[in-house]
């Protein structure tokens, strides 16, 4: 019974321990989550500010599987190529190994739960009386997560002492004596234990106890540190099966980048483990690692000695990182060669009916998610546009099956406005939901309004289909001349088209003039009002056929229409940037 309470605390140590940390790296990211985007987008012309920026952001919000998951949603939502994604994974690599030295140098030296609890009245404090400050609330959020990611920790050690033994686990042991058998199955297990634990902190938290406690050599911890960081991967190519072909490369290519980086350090494994002995005796004075005899130390690790097996898998796990970006570096070409081959790439038609970068819930904070509804605006606004090539088609159809062909795709592509217009408008109103500034307000605002214009041109585009389906089945034809304005008329709705995705390809609040959309508009009512009065004075000309003439200027009114939407989308865009 008092085992089974004890495996109870150590699994409960291991929760906090992980809510600790959860808590801490969501507070970090909401922080510091408004500018990261700008920090990404500035720090990325390079590969060497591609790994010092996933560096810097996995040391600051301290989980190298949030840095990975945000590089994979910028990934999906446009705003990193695959290749920029690369270099800041591997970056994220190297900023991982920050927690390891937290641990090692603080988690066993210095009993910190001791002040985690002052810490948790100091941050409970924060968060209660924060108001409306959000700033204020995230950073009580960090330090209750600081002191929690400690005390669990403290509970971890404490619980270990008494559970965690070479007797206790004496058939761990055991599976120690079988040569580079021994070093495929500890990697299997530091492989499945990052997967359970979702962290690879948990993973080097349990290592370094387990190294401490003499239940396994430095060998076996190496071994596990490769395997740990195989199975970190796991969450970022879980969160990218439901992303679109790039982000789904980028989180392969950290899977690689890992994997092969695992296979030559197998391929070396002796004397790199030499090569960590030699820097650990050097740097720290402390004993060689790899010379560590457990039976002679019946009562308890020396000091020296402990700190020497601390050192050395937090300094295996720094040196494999930095070692494997600092070869890789140099064929992120190749890695991207090769994820295309895991991963080959769709048709554009076959991506275009479908979300493209929204693909799971909002990121930790608004500006992030509305960066990611920015980049799915701007696709429908391309789904929009080359819905309208359809349009010109149908116009110009000369019989009643190309007709129904091409309406048969208007109708599609209505179909497909409504649809992109309900998920991209349930997505925004998740976000909503979170605590979102008075500038994110006013964006979703805009947003609201833009998709609903948009699906307003589909609505158009198959109102024109069935007009032609009219027009045809009445008998009635257009003339050379009416088609011949008609084509002007599109024209004219073109340039506005192109106006639009100028103006909302925009970075935000970088659209200051919609110049270019109005004088679109204008050129569109102009030519609808000039038509119309032809119209008009032609109704009472000898031949001219009244009833084709009602089907072609419904379809002028409707192109019309098409010019008022697209311009109210503009205008909805430079009111969301200046509001």
């Amino acid at each position: 019974m008092t085992v089974f309470v004890q495996i109870l605390t150590l699994l409960g140590s291991v929760a906090l321990f992980l809510f600790g940390l959860n808590l801490m790296s969501g507070g970090l990211q909401k922080v510091a989550g408004d500018g990261l985007r700008a920090f990404l987008a500035s720090m990325t012309s390079n590969a060497l500010k591609r790994i010092l920026t996933g560096m810097g952001v996995t040391a600051a919000i301290q989980s190298s599987t949030a840095t990975t998951i945000m590089v994979v949603s910028f990934v999906n939502a446009g705003l990193l190529t695959l290749a920029q994604a690369i270099g800041v994974i591997m970056g994220a690599n190297i900023g991982t190994t920050v927690t390891s030295w937290i641990m090692a140098v603080f988690g066993f030296s210095y009993d910190l739960s001791t002040i985690s609890f002052p810490l948790i009245l100091v941050g409970f404090m924060m968060m209660s009386f924060s108001g409306k400050n959000r700033k204020l609330r995230d950073v009580g959020e960090i330090i209750i997560g600081f002191a929690l990611f400690f005390v669990g920790f403290a509970m971890l050690r404490s619980t270990a002492a008494t559970l965690i033994s070479p007797d206790s686990f004496g058939f761990l042991k055991g599976w120690t004596g079988m040569g580079f058998l021994s070093v495929l199955l500890f990697l299997i297990i530091g492989t499945l234990l990052t997967i359970c634990f979702q962290s690879s902190a948990a993973t080097m938290a349990i290592i370094m106890l387990l190294i401490t406690s003499g239940v396994i050599p430095f060998k076996m911890a190496a071994a596990m540190i490769l395997g740990e960081n195989i199975g970190t991967t796991i969450a970022a190519n879980v969160a990218a099966s439901i992303g679109n072909t790039t982000s789904k490369r980028a989180a392969m290519a950290h899977t690689v980048f890992n994997v092969f980086g695992v296979c030559w350090v197998l391929a070396v494994f002796p004397f790199f483990l030499k090569l960590i002995g030699m820097v650990v005796s050097s740097l720290f004075g402390l004993p060689d690692p790899n010379s560590v005899d457990f039976s002679a130390y019946a009562d308890g690790l020396p000091s020296n000695v402990s700190s020497s097996l601390l050192y050395s898998v937090t300094t295996m796990h720094t040196i494999f990182n930095l070692t494997n970006t600092l070869i890789l570096v140099w064929f992120i070409p190749q890695i991207e060669k090769v994820v295309g081959l895991i991963i080959p790439g769709k048709p554009d038609d076959e991506e275009v009916f479908r979300l493209k970068f929204i693909q799971g819930g909002p990121l930790s904070t608004a500006e992030l998610s509305l960066d990611e509804a920015k980049s799915e605006i701007v696709h429908f606004g391309e789904i929009c546009h080359k819905g309208f090539g359809y349009v010109r088609s149908a116009v110009n159809v000369k019989t009643a099956d190309e007709l129904d062909e091409l309406y048969a795709k208007l109708d599609k592509y209505e179909g497909i406005t409504d649809r992109v217009e309900y998920e991209i408008a349930s997505y925004l109103s998740e976000v909503s939901k979170g605590d979102i500034s008075a500038e994110s307000a006013s964006r979703i605002k805009g947003m609201y309004r833009i998709i609903g214009e948009m699906e307003s041109l589909g609505d158009s585009g198959e109102a024109i289909g069935r007009m032609m389906k009219r027009t045809l089945s009445f008998g009635s034809s257009f003339s050379e001349e009416m088609l011949k304005k008609l084509n002007r008329m599109m024209d004219l709705v073109e340039d506005a088209y192109g106006a639009m995705m100028v103006n909302l390809n925009e970075r935000y609040s970088s659209l200051k003039d919609i110049t270019n959309a109005l004088d679109a508009e204008y050129n569109i009512n102009e030519y609808r009002n000039e038509l119309r009065e032809e119209h008009i004075v032609n109704i009472e000309k000898q031949g001219y056929d009244y009833r084709t003439g009602v089907f072609y200027m419904d379809i002028i009114a409707e192109f019309e229409k098409m010019g008022d939407f697209i311009i109210n989308i503009s205008e909805a865009q430079i009111s969301e940037n200046i509001s």
